[in-house]
C-alpha cells in the first residue's frame, strides 16, 4: 500500500497551487511545500502538445534549488489545455481569459497534466489526459465568470471546481481531478511503482559503495587471536 511505502519519506510539493495541495492532502499523503526557482516555461517548438507538461514538470524539478537527501521525495507538476491543436496556458489578463473561454465554448478540449517524481537515486515523469466538453456559453456567462472568479492562475482560464465547471461542463472523459491539476488515481499507482524502483536503486547504490574486507586480514587476525589465547 502506498501510504505504507511513503511513510519513511519527506514529500516535498514544489508547487504553490491550492488545488494540488488540496488533492495531495485528499490522497492521505503528508507533505510540505517548498517552492523552487521561477522557471522560464518555454519548450521546443517541435514538441507535441501531449509532451509539453511532462517536459515542464521535469524542468521545474531540475530548477529545485537544493540537493535532495536520501529520504526526500520531490513532486512537480504542470497542466496545459489543448483546443483545436492550440496550447492554452494561463491567461495574461481578462481579455485573454475571455478569448480562451470563447474557444472552449461549445467545444471539446484536452487537459494534459505532467508530473515529475524524484528522489536522490531515481526520477520518473508521466502525463495524464482528460477530454472535457463545454456547452455553448453566452458572452454574459463568460464575462460573469472572468469578473467573479478571475481565473488568471489556471491553464485554459477556468477551474473545473468553480462556477463555470458546475454550470458549463457537459462531459469529462478521464480523471476529473486531472482537470483540477493533479491526476490523483494515476499518481497513486505511479508513486507506488516509483518507490519500489527507487528502493531497489538505493539498495544497489549502497551495495556498490560498501567497502570490501580482504579475506586475508580476517584469517590473519583470527590466527593472532588464537595464538594469544593459547595456554602454555
Amino acid at each position: 500500500m502506498l501510504l505504507e511505502q511513503i511513510k519513511d519519506y519527506q514529500v516535498i510539493l514544489a508547487s504553490g497551487s491550492p488545488r494540488r495541495k488540496e488533492l495531495l492532502k485528499g490522497m492521505g499523503i503528508n507533505y510540505f511545500v517548498e517552492l523552487g526557482q521561477d522557471v522560464d516555461e518555454t519548450y521546443p517548438p517541435s514538441l507535441p502538445p501531449a509532451g509539453i507538461p511532462g517536459f515542464l514538470a521535469r524542468l521545474k524539478s531540475e530548477a529545485f534549488p537544493r540537493s535532495l537527501s536520501d529520504h526526500e521525495l520531490l513532486l512537480t507538476a504542470d497542466t496545459i489545455v489543448v483546443c483545436n491543436g492550440q496550447v492554452l496556458g494561463k491567461p495574461v489578463d481578462a481579455r485573454d481569459a475571455v478569448r480562451m473561454l470563447q474557444m472552449l465554448s461549445g467545444n471539446r478540449h484536452e487537459v494534459h497534466t505532467g508530473v515529475c517524481m524524484r528522489t536522490l537515486h531515481h526520477e520518473k515523469c508521466f502525463t495524464a489526459c482528460s477530454v472535457v466538453t463545454f456547452r455553448r456559453l453566452s458572452p454574459a456567462e463568460i464575462s460573469y465568470y472572468v469578473d467573479t472568479c478571475k481565473p488568471f492562475d489556471k491553464a485554459g482560464a477556468y477551474g473545473v471546481q468553480e462556477w463555470i465547471g458546475y454550470t458549463g461542463i457537459e462531459h469529462i472523459e478521464g480523471s476529473y481531478f486531472n482537470v483540477m491539476g493533479l491526476p490523483t488515481q494515476r499518481l497513486y499507482v505511479e508513486l507506488s511503482g516509483f518507490l519500489e524502483e527507487s528502493a531497489r536503486n538505493r539498495t544497489r547504490t549502497c551495495t556498490a559503495l560498501r567497502p570490501l574486507v580482504p579475506e586475508t586480514s580476517v584469517s590473519t587476525n583470527s590466527t593472532i587471536r588464537a595464538k594469544s589465547g593459547a595456554k602454555i
